[in-house]
């Protein structure tokens, strides 16, 4: 019998015991790569919001590593747009709310003014586009408006203040389709913050190095001060830094993984409780072996691989299912305005290679364990 023959019929002769290994080492990769799918997905899709429209600069409070909690006046806006090298300014404001009727929470909420450049990525799939006189409209992302049932011209509650819906886009970013854009006036006016900003999305004039320009205005961007001469408090920061470093990403990933900890935990004591139990039952085969002539390594070798198979089997389904179930909850109305459809290769691959070390460690001592026993000994065993 051929070496990888071994390993074919030690596996798939324990079919019960083998499925039920398979199913937890797949259980723990799709936990990996789906919730880590989903962390990655999210900063990606933060990250997207502002590089998709050439965004370099996120100017907020200093110190708020939130965007919601961040609030900066925003005449600021005025002394930023005067600097060198400094193509457009767009002050916005943020808030999330709520739907009861929808059964929706935490909907993002944004105010923009009327002639900011962030309208331009946005498609216009029903009525029109907010105007400068649009106190009382607001636009729906095509998946909120989907999520409410709602259709350009209704009207619709929003924190106590009834609006009409003017327009309902359709944007390449799945966060801000599940969001609705009003004027910042009326966001202002809505949660009682006049003058008020979360911050300044700022895009630079394109020159040969880049890097140099964006380091020069955020420089003088955070010398800024107020007609009295006192510092804003402000902090301007590169988009994909600013991105980073925001709490809510670095919580979901953390969130991600310690949950994924748990399950791989649970993977590796499956893989470890089968393949020992196959050492103890075939106590005897393996010193028949080692009798005639198969050395230690070999015998290691046989059991890890024994296990990886395992392990291999249950990190293509735990990654397909993965991507289904992440694919399935862009369909839930409660998170599909969050979460992207799609799971990121380097995130499958990592749950690849995580499976391939749930089977090594999950095979190491009954491969230590097999290798050790004596021939003698095995072969009185009954």
């Amino acid at each position: 019998m051929r070496f990888h023959q071994f390993i074919l019929k030690n596996v798939f002769q324990r079919k019960a015991r083998s499925a039920l290994t398979m199913l937890g080492v797949g259980i723990a990769v799709m936990a990996v790569v789906a919730l880590v799918g989903i962390a990655d997905g999210f900063e990606r899709s933060f990250r997207e919001l502002y590089e998709r429209r050439g965004v370099d600069l996120l100017v907020v409070r200093a110190g708020s590593s939130e965007h919601l909690s961040s609030s900066v006046p925003q005449q600021v806006g005025k002394q930023i747009r005067e600097l060198p090298g400094v193509r457009a300014v767009s002050p916005g404001l943020m808030d999330v709310v709520s739907f009861e009727q929808a059964n929706l929470t935490s909907v993002l909420l944004q105010g923009w003014t009327a002639d900011s450049f962030l309208f331009d990525n946005l498609t216009i799939l029903d009525g029109r586009r907010l105007r400068a006189d649009d106190d009382a409209g607001v636009m729906l992302g095509t998946i909120l408006a989907r999520n409410l049932g709602k259709h350009a011209g209704e009207s619709l509650e929003i924190a106590n203040g009834r609006f009409e819906i003017v327009g309902i886009y359709e944007s390449f970013n799945p966060l801000e389709n599940g969001s609705a854009v009003m004027l910042i006036s009326s966001l202002q006016s809505l949660m009682d913050r006049p003058n008020q900003v979360t911050g300044f999305q700022v895009v630079l004039d394109d020159v040969p190095d880049k890097k140099a320009s964006i380091e020069r205005v955020r420089t003088a961007i955070n010398a800024l001060h107020s007609p009295q001469g006192r510092p804003w408090g402000i902090a301007a920061t590169p988009t994909r830094d600013y991105v980073r470093g925001t709490s809510q990403i670095r919580m979901a990933e953390a969130m991600a993984w310690m949950t994924s900890i748990i399950a791989l935990i649970i993977g590796i004591v499956g893989v470890l409780n089968t393949m020992i139990m196959s050492v103890f039952e075939r106590t005897r085969e393996i010193g028949i072996l080692r009798a005639i002539g198969w050395r230690k390594s070999r015998v290691v070798r046989l059991i890890l691989y024994e296990s990886l198979l395992l392990s291999i089997v249950g990190a293509v389904a735990g990654i397909a299912s993965a991507v289904l179930l992440t694919y399935a909850l862009t369909w839930w109305p409660m998170v599909n305005g969050l979460i992207r459809g799609d799971v990121a290769p380097s995130v499958m691959i990592q749950g690849f290679f995580i499976a391939l070390a749930v089977g090594l460690l999950g095979g190491a001592y009954p491969a230590y364990r097999g290798a050790h026993l004596l021939p003698t000994e095995a072969l009185r065993h009954e």
